[in-house]
């Protein structure tokens, strides 16, 4: 979640010298070379099963395509702190989902503790009289990425117990930059040979795709395996609490009391969320005590 955080500032950086699809471009070409690669190197990529290559295009087509498309052109009309709260309400939408399509039960603790940070991402979001912080078009498009991503952690399931972590995201990248491709040739090619960036936009390229596309990825997918769809999501509601830290020190963006309110009401609700495993861990810490005891 840190991670991802940090790409809302390189994005920032970048999109004001390339238009958002050369950068997402971009930044899955790089992601795929290297993970597939590194994948081919260490011996670690699986033959995708013909039976799946469905799976694989509709899980690219969700995310990155929709994702980015949505969060991509939704940062050039919000701002970094407001765009992460948005994507942080991924966690709301996500029990829904996951009632519907995977079956996974879902606790009272984990819905208390969702509406506790959908509070803490509402009061990042709007004003005092009520007013939102942003334009609604960009608002809409970061909707977009949202209702994307809970897309993604439905179909991701089909493959997290069948194929590694570096083979998906890999897979998924390559994909991800084939469709992004007529895009980038229509729209931005003309103006992307005529621009010659600085050392820090190619460094932000480069983190975009090593930290976000790459690790990021590997780390998220393997959490959905080990704790399910609705607790991995909820995790999410991290960035903009990080987003807001950084946004500050780097971007100089105004860090106000309401919005340190609502980051330690986004963080509590993900305590609370974890509560019953919080408590689960005591009783077997306590239980394991009582036995070396006696």
């Amino acid at each position: 979640m840190f991670l991802w955080a940090l790409t809302f500032i390189w994005f920032k950086k970048a999109v004001a010298w390339y238009e958002p699809v050369t950068i997402i471009f971009l930044r899955l070409v790089l992601a795929s070379l290297l993970l597939y690669s590194f994948a081919k190197l260490s011996r670690q990529y699986q033959a995708v099963k013909r039976s799946d290559y469905k799976w694989f295009m509709l899980l690219a087509l969700s995310e990155p395509f929709f994702y980015f498309i949505g969060e991509s052109f939704g940062l050039k009309y919000v701002s970094t702190t407001i765009s992460s709260a948005i994507i942080a309400t991924i966690p709301l939408f996500s029990p829904l989902a996951a009632a519907l399509f995977t079956r996974e039960k879902v606790t009272f603790f984990a819905w208390s503790g969702i509406i506790v940070s959908f509070a803490g991402i509402l009061l990042m979001v709007v004003n005092l009289d009520f007013s939102f912080n942003a334009e609604p078009k960009g608002i809409a498009l970061l909707f977009l990425a949202v209702f994307s991503a809970v897309a993604y952690s439905i179909l991701i399931k089909r493959l997290a117990n069948k194929y590694s972590a570096l083979t998906i995201i890999s897979t998924q990248s390559l994909i991800g930059a084939i469709y992004f491709l007529p895009l980038f040739l229509v729209m931005d090619f003309s103006t992307f040979i005529t621009i010659t960036p600085p050392l820090s936009v190619i460094l932000a390229i480069i983190q975009l795709s090593v930290f976000g596309s790459c690790m990021a990825f590997l780390l998220f997918i393997m959490v959905i395996a080990k704790l399910g769809m609705v607790k991995a999501n909820l995790f999410t509601n991290l960035i903009p609490v990080f987003t807001a830290i950084l946004s500050y020190f780097v971007l100089s963006e105004i860090f106000t009391v309401q919005k340190i309110i609502a980051m330690f009401l986004v963080i509590g609700g993900i305590v609370v969320a974890q509560t019953r495993e919080i408590m689960e861990l005591l009783r077997r810490k306590h239980n394991k005590q009582s036995l070396k005891s006696l």
